[in-house]
């Protein structure tokens, strides 16, 4: 079965597509030098930190579906928890509003030190490292710190996240400090060094995740917290847990698409949406589409939260919803061998708030709109909030064949739907896939970017709100394919800098 696999074009080891060109490059070298999809995603995202410090970090959580040959698929949840275990609610800081402006599109967001949720980052690499990879960890951690240390050049899209998230990045003096030296913002071509970022990806590599969560660096960042209105405690941390969960499974095309199950929201809202498009047997229009974001939005009511948290929730929502039918990144893996990794991680759009003498910037996704549709504070101390983050894999005859995911908060639904809809459905390659332009429908509006035929919309009367230009406000989409030849393609998202390296 494995050599069946291997690719008959070249004999191609693989396929990364990531956010940044540099993280995909490192993911390529680790296939180069015999790691799997999953030790190319991990040494990815390591990266990822440096490269995209604003989207994700040690600081935040994300999800990891892996596809391994001869076992069955496996999530990893090492998201974001709401904290509050032994702290004093009553002690707690305010949130922060500040407004992010995408151009054609403003959006509000909630930072400072209330705003951090408990991470689960370090936990979630050392985990997926000693259950599904082949190099030894520090070997993965090693050109993250290496380029943390040395500097990276700001290209043109992460300095734009610069420029949005300016009100974040004068929050706190650590912030500015680190992107704002000397009262003036990064930009384009400017090298950013992380030293103490380095210091603590060693540490990760020769240490594990301990110190992060029983040792001086997670001391560190919960007593910089408490003493600024954090709830994140000590007990927080040391009863942080990887969850391991099945998999959301919906049929599409005679192919099986593989997401994120709850108590997240995206991928069920995904398998929604698919199930929805896969009674009709053509290519969806425009408008079909369009209505199917717009009934998947319509079913994210306070009960649907509620009931995300019930093991059970799924295959009822499932069952009922088939019959009349902050900046985030991430990275996508296939190998020669059978392996798929999806890996989705965020730090909210960051929370302003980074520790001193630890290098790690926090996340704020208790001050996420999104992750909070029913208001702050609401949470229990110990439960995963409800993220949008959808790591999707889609399988034929068993085989994976397409590698998925996006950032984009409330956008990441509808980035990744019609990102599948354009590889299965319309045939394109997973770059044209990513380039195509996207629509996003949202409290009764339909966003379009340039390219997009808006006649049918127009004709439904849709209220229509089109942007000028291409832009990451409709997410960030990194897709690994193999295609129909045996070959291996990806897709980089233009929208947020990304880039695919295929390795033979």
């Amino acid at each position: 079965m494995i050599s069946a696999l291997v690719s008959p074009v070249a004999r191609q080891l693989g396929v990364v597509a990531a956010g940044h060109p540099v993280s995909a490059r490192v993911g390529a070298d680790v296939l180069r030098a015999g790691g799997n999809a999953v030790d190319a995603a991990l040494a990815s995202m390591l990266a990822s930190f440096v490269c995209e410090p604003l989207l994700t970090g040690l600081g935040a959580g994300g999800y990891m579906l892996v596809v391994a040959p001869g076992q069955a698929p496996t999530l990893l949840d090492f998201f974001i928890e709401a904290p509050g275990r032994g702290s004093d609610v009553s002690r707690s800081g305010s949130l922060l509003p500040v407004r992010v402006s995408f151009g054609d599109a403003v959006q509000t967001f909630n930072i400072g030190a209330a705003s951090v949720g408990t991470f689960g980052m370090p936990a979630g690499v050392c985990e997926a490292a000693r259950r599904f990879g082949r190099v030894p960890l520090g070997q993965l951690v090693a050109p993250a710190a290496a380029l943390a240390r040395d500097g990276v050049e700001l290209n043109p899209q992460q300095a734009y996240v610069v420029e949005i998230l300016e009100a974040t990045i004068n929050s706190t003096a650590e912030a500015a400090a680190l992107f704002a030296p000397g009262g003036r913002l990064l930009r384009a071509g400017d090298r950013l060094r992380q030293p103490e970022l380095a210091d603590a990806l060693e540490r990760l590599g020769a240490e594990g995740a301990r110190p992060f969560y029983e040792g001086d660096i997670g001391a560190a960042i919960v007593d910089w917290l408490s003493d600024r209105g954090g709830l994140v405690s000590a007990a927080d941390l040391q009863a942080y847990e990887i969850v391991d969960r099945e998999p959301l499974s919906v049929p599409y095309r005679e192919r099986e698409v593989l997401t994120n199950p709850p108590p997240a929201a995206g991928g069920i809202l995904i398998a929604l949406a698919l199930a929805l498009l896969d009674e009709s047997r053509s290519a969806p229009s425009l408008t079909q589409i369009v209505d199917v974001m717009e009934r998947t939005q319509t079913e994210r009511t306070p009960e649907f939260l509620v009931g995300l948290g019930d093991p059970e929730f799924a295959h009822a929502f499932m069952r009922r919803g088939a019959g009349p039918l902050g900046s985030t990144t991430h990275i996508a893996a296939l190998d020669g061998e059978g392996w798929a990794c999806s890996v989705t991680s965020s730090a909210g759009s960051a929370s302003g708030v980074i520790v001193p003498g630890t290098g790690i910037h926090l996340n704020n996704m208790l001050g996420e709109q999104d992750l909070n549709p029913l208001g702050f504070e609401r949470h229990p101390p110990g439960r995963r909030l409800p993220s949008m983050m959808a790591p999707t894999i889609v399988l034929g005859h068993g085989i994976p064949e397409l590698a998925v995911g996006s950032a984009g908060s409330n956008r990441i639904r509808s980035a990744i739907l019609q990102t599948i809809i354009r590889c299965i459905d319309e045939g394109m390659l997973a770059q044209q896939a990513i380039d195509a332009p996207r629509v996003h429908f949202e409290d009764g509006v339909v966003y379009t970017e340039p390219g997009i035929d808006t006649t049918a919309l127009e004709n439904a009367g849709r209220t229509l709100r089109r942007f000028r230009e291409r832009n990451l406000f409709f997410g960030g989409a990194q897709a690994a394919a193999r295609d129909p030849d045996g070959s291996f393609s990806g897709g980089g998202d233009p929208r947020r800098g990304g880039a695919a390296i295929v390795v033979a």
